[in-house]
């Protein structure tokens, strides 16, 4: 069954702002889906913090009246919102995400990377340059769709540009469900722009390559200069590696922005319903092939096929739908191997813990 993507849509208009003080925790995106899960001893005793950065040496979280680095322990990521245990902080409890973003690790050890948590909008950003791709754009939306989380594409750079129209219509040829704008990341137009995004209580992330202006963006939400930045490469129009980890932001304006790392890879896995979201044309074209395992390729009554012989689905696009499915598929069956080889060596392991404790 697809799934319902009507959320996306644009809806009656902005929230009227709450005109009281805001505690800290209502600042950085404390709201009643995570209220719901605990009770009020709870909130007393281990109040509830969120993560704003991620280091190698712990988690970097904010609550009301809390600022402090704890060590490795609970099984966070940037966005996450914790119950703090002070006494024990690697007891400390991740509540339910919203939404999580993640991928396959570099490398070749088959790990899952949590990239964030509990975002409501993604900005998927890319330049009116060399730096536009369309795959790679698909990815995005893909993973944002899977986490069930508003994308929308920020094309930048359009003050260097002679052909922004022509990037706007490819941009927008990606997804019915992704909005795109173009704007220059330098100035006011970022906050004239994303002004119906950036709501009190709203979590946003800008996701992209190195070099397309996400930290640029950022600082200008935030009216300030406080994120370095660099320019991209002449020859080439690569970024450079400003942003080196995930850090949330809160805007002076209301909401949370993410500001990301660029990532050379976003190897997709566990995004069926992401990939389904984002090429629905060509998935509903599949249940119609007379055949229920039918790959698409040689198979007779392949409906996929019929409607790319007579041109109703564009071929290069076809080609991008069969490399992120089969990439999913083998991501998500080697991850679920590991998790599998990783739970019975715990299972091993365990009784002779335990054993050594006893003594």
């Amino acid at each position: 069954m697809s799934r319902d993507y009507s959320k996306f849509l644009p809806s009656a208009g902005p929230a009227v702002a709450p005109k009281r003080t805001l505690s800290t925790i209502e600042t950085l995106g404390w709201q009643p889906w995570f209220a719901q899960q605990i009770s009020a001893d709870e909130m007393v005793e281990t109040p509830p913090v969120r993560v704003v950065e991620v280091h190698r040496n712990g988690l970097h979280v904010l609550g009301d009246e809390v600022d402090m680095l704890i060590p490795p322990g609970p099984d966070g990521t940037v966005g996450d919102w914790l119950m703090l245990n002070r006494d024990r902080t690697g007891d400390s409890r991740v509540l339910q995400r919203k939404s999580l973003f993640k991928r396959r690790a570099p490398g070749t050890d088959r790990k899952l990377q949590l990239i964030a948590a509990n975002v409501e909008t993604a900005f998927i950003v890319s330049s009116c340059n060399q730096d536009f791709n369309v795959a790679r754009l698909e990815r995005y939306v893909a993973v944002a769709l899977e986490a069930e989380v508003e994308p929308v594409i920020l094309l930048t750079k359009t003050d260097l540009s002679d052909a922004t129209d022509a990037f706007i219509e490819r941009a927008a040829a990606i997804s019915d469900l992704t909005p795109v704008l173009a704007l220059d990341a330098r100035g006011g137009e970022p906050r004239e722009k994303l002004a119906e995004w950036c709501r009190t209580g709203r979590t946003l992330a800008f996701l992209g390559s190195s070099g397309v202006g996400k930290s640029t963006l950022t600082n200008a939400l935030m009216g300030t200069d406080d994120i370095d930045t660099q320019g991209i490469r002449e020859d080439d129009a690569k970024g450079r590696h400003t942003t080196t980890r995930r850090q949330l932001h809160v805007l002076p304006g209301g909401g949370v922005v993410l500001d990301t790392p660029g990532m050379r890879e976003l190897q997709l896995t566990d995004a069926a319903a992401g990939i389904g979201g984002l090429f629905s044309d060509i998935e509903d074209l599949a249940t119609e092939c007379r055949f229920g395992d039918c790959q698409h390729d040689t198979e007779p009554g392949c409906a996929v096929l019929a409607a790319l012989e007579e041109g109703r689905i564009d071929a290069a696009r076809l080609g991008r739908w069969r490399k992120l499915v089969a990439e999913d598929r083998y991501n998500s069956a080697s991850l679920a191997e590991r998790r599998a080889r990783d739970k019975a060596f715990g299972k091993m392991v365990r009784p002779i813990t335990s054993n050594k404790q006893r003594r």
